[in-house]
């Protein structure tokens, strides 16, 4: 399992980081194609669980969002009202169909709009910003350090469940180790980039990111991990080989994608 884990998670960086790297269309078509993929397996997971969301409407108002926030910022707010009175529309007539539950599809359906496509969008507004490709890899890289460490150091000393319901083999043990090693991972990182042309970040600066990001992404991962327990599901799908799903390797990035896009603008810049 950790050799197919390991594998795939090369296969996705020689994918992910030249995207990162050239940004612009390459970048955005990767990430509209991740969030689009996502944004099904999402469905998928409330379908499951008895919900009829609507997958036309939850992929392309996703794909549309994302386009507009990119390239078209100041129409993606009206957008978004249309996509959900859109929505109202769709499922207006479920019900008049015999759907008892169309009003709960409603909003599992504008809730995955708003989270797949407004949240997901800000992976976008970070690289769009001056300097992006730098606080691209001090956002990312908090993440996966992160997610890494707690991973390896839960397995070999973990002992207090972190989650029971939610998510029963993360440990306390693992999420603070997760914590230290990616707050001192991105302080290494600022300085790092700073002396190589990147923005003016002190490693103070880069450590605060670093652990803000570190204890607040794990709570995307158990926001998925609640949608996949009520539909009763270990993975949102079996695209990536020893990880599952799009969204089970996207959960905790919704987070640090509009976390760090909102800490780099308030603090940093």
């Amino acid at each position: 399992m950790l050799i197919r884990r390991t594998l795939a998670a090369l296969g996705l960086a020689a994918i992910g980081i030249p995207a990162m790297i050239m940004g612009g269309l390459f970048y955005f078509a990767l990430i509209t194609l991740l969030l689009g993929i996502a944004t099904w397996e999402y469905g998928k997971i409330f379908h499951t669980a008895g919900y009829n969301a609507s997958t036309p409407l939850l992929v392309g108002g996703v794909v549309v969002i994302v386009g507009l926030r990119a390239y078209s910022p100041s129409l993606a707010p009206a957008c978004l009202t249309l996509l959900i009175l859109a929505a109202m529309t769709w499922h207006l007539f479920d019900y008049e169909k015999g759907r008892s539950l169309a009003a709960t599809d409603f909003v599992v359906t504008v809730g995955g709009i708003i989270y797949l496509g407004w949240i997901g969008a800000y992976l976008i507004d970070i690289r769009n910003l001056h300097d992006g490709i730098w606080w691209l890899a001090l956002v990312l890289p908090a993440v996966w350090l992160a997610d890494t460490a707690a991973y390896f150091i839960g397995r070999r000393f973990g002992k207090h469940q972190l989650s029971p319901r939610l998510s029963p083999k993360k440990t306390w043990e693992g999420y603070w180790g997760g914590v230290i090693f990616g707050t001192a991972g991105t302080a290494g990182l600022a300085v790092l980039w700073h002396s190589l042309g990147g923005p003016a970040v002190t490693w103070w600066q880069g450590a605060a990111l670093g652990a803000a990001l570190s204890i607040l992404t794990t709570l995307g991962d158990l926001g998925e991990s609640m949608f996949k327990r009520q539909a009763g599901m270990k993975d949102s799908s079996q695209i990536i080989p020893g990880h599952g799903g799009v969204l089970d390797r996207m959960d905790s990035w919704l987070w640090a994608g509009a976390l760090g896009y909102l800490l780099i603008i308030w603090f940093l810049i």
